[in-house]
């Protein structure tokens, strides 16, 4: 598929998911167009996800800072485990923030927001994570296989696969994805070598294990423009180290 028509395609996927939130009034925002949305119940699906047994196990987090995943980010905090965070669109060379659970100056539900967490949290170079047990991505749709989209700027891609290279994300790292049961689609979703499928999708009322998701083995060069690289400085770095 030609990039214009895989976009277009995406394009109409999230489109269709997020008229379906709004006409169902599933989210709290007041215009879930363009975002990942903030789903009604992700409270409910944090605490499904926190029965299961990966979840318990797991000790080192690496999670987006959309608000949906506040209540994924805070129960990780509570039991004790550490949140590595993006840094918006990875705009330093230190583009993670750094979530201890054992320095926090807050409560851990006011850590976990994102512009808390920019104000109190120290951020750190990808080489400086801990290997990750879970990978929290947010989704605007996901089907039953794993492929999922975002809000269409694809840093959770890039993140992955710098984590990917840096050696942290192992065969036993799961990826996981928190969602209303309305942006679980049966349209499919087009997808390229760079795009990360998810191994469990959860709801305020299922969990679902997708049965041969895709991973990136590495940053799809190819796939990005010089000024994308140029943006990023974590990429531009290894780009030109390599």
């Amino acid at each position: 598929m030609a990039a214009n028509s895989l976009d277009q395609a995406k394009q109409a996927v999230r489109t269709r998911v997020w008229d379906a939130l709004t006409a169902a009034d599933a989210v709290h925002d007041a215009s879930v167009h363009g975002r990942i949305p903030n789903f009604r119940g992700a409270e409910e699906a944090a605490e499904r996800l926190a029965g299961l047994p990966s979840w318990q196990e797991a000790s080192v987090i690496k999670a987006v800072p959309d608000k949906a995943q506040i209540p994924v980010r805070a129960r990780a905090l509570e039991e004790g485990k550490t949140v590595y965070m993006a840094v918006p669109k990875l705009a330093t060379l230190k583009p993670f923030y750094l979530l201890d659970p054992a320095a926090l100056t807050v409560p851990p539900a006011e850590a976990a927001a994102s512009r808390t967490a920019a104000a109190i949290a120290p951020t750190v170079e990808v080489d400086a994570l801990r290997p990750l047990d879970l990978i929290i991505l947010g989704s605007v749709a996901v089907n039953r296989d794993g492929a999922r989209v975002g809000k269409g700027a694809g840093y959770s891609d890039i993140e992955f696969a710098l984590l990917t290279e840096a050696g942290l994300v192992t065969p036993e790292t799961l990826v996981i994805t928190t969602v209303h049961p309305l942006q679980i689609t049966d349209i499919p979703i087009p997808t390229t070598k760079h795009d990360v499928s998810v191994d469990l999708i959860v709801t305020s009322e299922e969990t679902i294990v997708c049965p041969t998701p895709h991973r990136p083995s590495g940053i799809c060069w190819d796939d990005l423009t010089a000024e994308k690289i140029a943006a990023i400085p974590a990429l531009a770095a290894r780009h030109f180290a390599g």
